[in-house]
């Protein structure tokens, strides 16, 4: 609905955003909502090419869980390749906790596949991100990875 985006715009008045999301409801939603002379957005699904970069900063609220392991992986891959060097990877969303007790969002099986933050770390090394976790509270974290270096296209 462009509410991450409204607050990304506004910490940092000098940039420029292109946001992805698959549903047009969202991205209608999102264009009342944000000045348009700031922001492209496109209609796209995660698994598809992301738009071409290089960016400083790339953010994701609440929509990698919903993509297979392996393509979590493979997406923080082409995150890495579209970032400058040192630029930013930062995802909240919903994980597995280390402890079941802890899962309190709920899910759907056929359309939520949360992961383990350690696995989100794994794949984001894998990737060329030096990652961390920023906060994280019972089934929600967020991760940040810093670009290491550029990766090979």
């Amino acid at each position: 609905t462009g509410e991450t985006a409204r607050r990304l715009l506004a910490r940092h008045s000098d940039a420029s955003l292109v946001g992805i999301d698959q549903s047009e409801a969202m991205l209608a939603a999102a264009r009342d909502a944000l000045p348009a002379d700031r922001v492209e957005l496109h209609i796209q699904r995660l698994e598809d090419p992301l738009p071409s970069g290089p960016f400083d900063l790339v953010a994701s609220a609440l929509a990698i869980h919903h993509l297979e392991p392996a393509a979590k992986a493979e997406l923080f891959t082409r995150v890495r390749e579209a970032l400058e060097p040192g630029g930013r990877f930062v995802v909240g969303d919903v994980v597995v906790p280390d402890d079941p007790g802890e899962a309190v969002i709920e899910l759907a099986p056929a359309f939520d596949k949360p992961s383990s933050v350690d696995d989100h770390l794994e794949w984001l090394a894998d990737a060329g991100f030096d990652a961390r976790v920023v906060w994280s509270h019972r089934d929600l974290a967020v991760i940040v990875g810093e670009a290491l270096y550029r990766r090979n296209r």
